[in-house]
């Protein structure tokens, strides 16, 4: 058994591999079973968990309070914050130091290649039944792919992508494969391929969003295109995603905002590694967002709150309390709103102004109170583009998807800019051009994978 592999997997033996082992062992399961595949399959824990890395890296956040540096920088287990925070490189700062995001995809990328590679010769069930499960299985993976490549690699350039690294590319629950890193272009064709493969044994709908039907394929394909920059297969697969959900909270009326598995807004539930509501490590919001926000925005009352009162002397702001008002952890899979703005973006830069516009202020709409709504209009087609990523900032602030737009939009004229951060008296920068908008690979996995190539 390979060493170097186990040291990658780690995890999925300690966590999510354990629920299949007992299952092998407690005698009145018999794991070549179909039916255990799918008790596997259920299991939220394994499937369901995602990265943290993204939201602290993002520019929506904004730490500035010294006795919140203070804090973060006298414990040696908020390193990796105080790193991520300031884009520098390593991250995790010892070779024994275990990156959570890494850990997490990668765990859920095993029991994938397991379910997959185990499927199709087990017994008791059709082959409709297995194809179901098997696609289930390869859009977990593919979220997970897509996750990984958009922190520890280069956004998509159709230019470089096919000479870029990407990240090691495992396909099979093989304890001796090499994790030579695969090329962006290699990782982007493979979840293209596999998604697109997976719909067609997916069903229209799900008991629960933690289970992929078909909108969950068609709305990561819609989010793998608008990384890579092919806007128009973005926003036809947007519309296929929401042709099938399309249900949105009304939160200028809402009295109760529903838990995770009643949230009509999620498609495919994924959830954020911990939570960041409490001292120290609360992501403190920027000046920018809060101003984009205003302050009768339904978003910014019930999904932020003032750090001197809820954090004690020396907290000055907003930071996000999503998860103190939902009491779920934070999702970052695909919903409904980021379909219609993938969508918008799709018309905006298409020329299609007045349309993209409509769409977000018809997701507007739903996050006022009536007396305080105001639409928004556009004066060209650049105009409605500004708006329509101003609007993703106010929906997914802390939730991911702002610095993977931050990424895919560095080098576009009209969001490229730099971004400085003061931390204990030093500033750090972070420009266009920079090796920091990629996650370096911890010194934990090359110790024991040398052939993994470390990012610049």
């Amino acid at each position: 058994m390979n060493t170097k592999y186990i040291a990658v997997l780690l995890l999925v033996f300690t966590a999510g591999c354990n629920k299949y082992t007992d299952i092998k062992t407690q005698g009145s399961l018999i794991p070549k079973e179909t039916i255990n595949y799918r008790y596997l399959l259920n299991s939220a824990s394994t499937f369901e968990g995602a990265g943290m890395l993204p939201d602290i890296a993002g520019a929506d956040v904004e730490i500035t309070d010294s006795i919140q540096q203070a804090s973060i920088a006298g414990n040696s287990y908020y390193t990796y914050f105080m790193n991520c925070y300031n884009w520098q490189s390593p991250v995790y700062s010892t070779a024994v130091d275990r990156d959570k995001d890494w850990d997490t995809y990668y765990g859920r990328i095993y029991n994938c290649n397991t379910i997959i590679a185990e499927v199709p010769a087990s017994t008791g069930s059709v082959d409709s039944v297995k194809n179901e499960l098997i696609a289930e299985a390869m859009v977990h993976r593919a979220d997970a792919y897509l996750n990984l490549v958009n922190e520890y690699a280069k956004p998509y350039n159709a230019a470089t992508a096919s000479s870029d690294l990407g990240v090691p590319l495992l396909l099979t629950p093989d304890l001796d494969t090499k994790l030579d890193r695969a090329t962006v272009a290699t990782v982007y064709n493979r979840l293209e391929n596999d998604l697109k493969t997976a719909v067609t044994a997916l069903p229209r709908s799900t008991a629960f969003s933690t289970l992929p039907g078909k909108a969950a394929a068609y709305s990561l394909l819609a989010r793998l295109y608008l990384f890579m920059g092919n806007y128009n297969s973005a926003g036809l697969y947007a519309d296929s995603t929401l042709l099938l959900k399309s249900g949105l909270n009304d939160l200028g009326t809402l009295s109760t905002y529903p838990r995770k598995l009643q949230d009509p807004e999620i498609i495919l539930s994924k959830v954020a590694y911990t939570s960041f509501s409490y001292s120290p490590s609360t992501l403190r919001l920027g000046g920018e967002l809060l101003g984009l926000l205003g302050t009768t925005d339904m978003r910014y009352i019930l999904f932020t709150a003032d750090a001197a009162a809820e954090l004690g002397d020396g907290y000055t702001g907003r930071f996000f309390a999503r998860e103190r008002y939902t009491n779920d952890t934070r999702n970052v899979g695909p919903s409904v709103p980021e379909m219609m703005l993938i969508k918008a973006e799709s018309l905006a830069r298409s020329g299609n102004a007045g349309t993209a516009i409509d769409i977000v202020n018809q997701l507007r709409t739903k996050r006022f109170k009536a007396a305080d709504y105001v639409a928004l209009t556009a004066t060209d087609a650049n105009d409605a583009l500004i708006q329509v990523i101003n609007e993703r900032r106010r929906e997914f602030f802390c939730r991911h998807l702002p610095w993977y737009d931050q990424r895919r939009l560095k080098n576009d004229p009209l969001f490229s800019r730099t971004y400085t951060r003061t931390w204990l008296g030093t500033t750090y920068t972070l420009d266009p051009n920079s090796n920091r908008y990629v996650f370096p690979i911890g010194q934990y996995y090359i110790g024991y994978n040398p052939e993994i190539v470390q990012n610049p």
